[in-house]
C-alpha cells in the first residue's frame, strides 16, 4: 500500500481510510457518511467535489460560483488541490468519467 505522508496522515486517519475501503455499496456509503459527518460537513465535502468536477470540465470561477454557491476561497482551494495536490480529486473524477463512457 502506498502511503501519502502529509499533515493528514495519522493512525486514526489510516483506520478511517481502511473503513471507507470496506464499504461496498452506495447505501453503505450513505449510512457511514451520515453517521460520521454532520449534515454541514457532508454538504461542504459534496460542494467541494462539485467544484472540482466543474473546474475539471473547464468552468471558470464565476460559472462555478454561480452553479455551486461556493465562495471564491473554496473554489481557489479546490483549484489549488487540482493543480498541485496529491491527485485525489483527479483519480476519482477520472474513474467517474471512465464509467460514464
Amino acid at each position: 500500500m502506498v502511503k501519502v505522508m502529509n499533515k493528514f496522515h495519522s493512525e486514526s486517519v489510516d483506520t478511517l481510510v481502511k473503513g471507507l475501503l470496506k464499504l461496498e455499496t452506495e447505501e453503505e456509503c450513505y449510512a457511514f457518511l451520515e453517521d460520521v459527518c454532520t449534515i454541514k460537513e457532508l454538504q461542504d465535502m459534496a460542494q467541494r467535489f462539485d467544484v472540482a468536477l466543474k473546474l475539471s470540465d473547464g468552468f471558470n470561477y464565476n460559472q462555478v460560483s454561480k452553479e455551486t454557491g461556493a465562495s471564491s476561497a473554496t473554489i481557489s482551494r479546490v483549484n489549488k488541490c487540482l493543480m498541485y495536490g496529491n491527485n485525489g480529486y483527479k483519480t476519482v473524477i477520472d474513474r467517474i468519467k471512465n464509467e460514464e463512457k
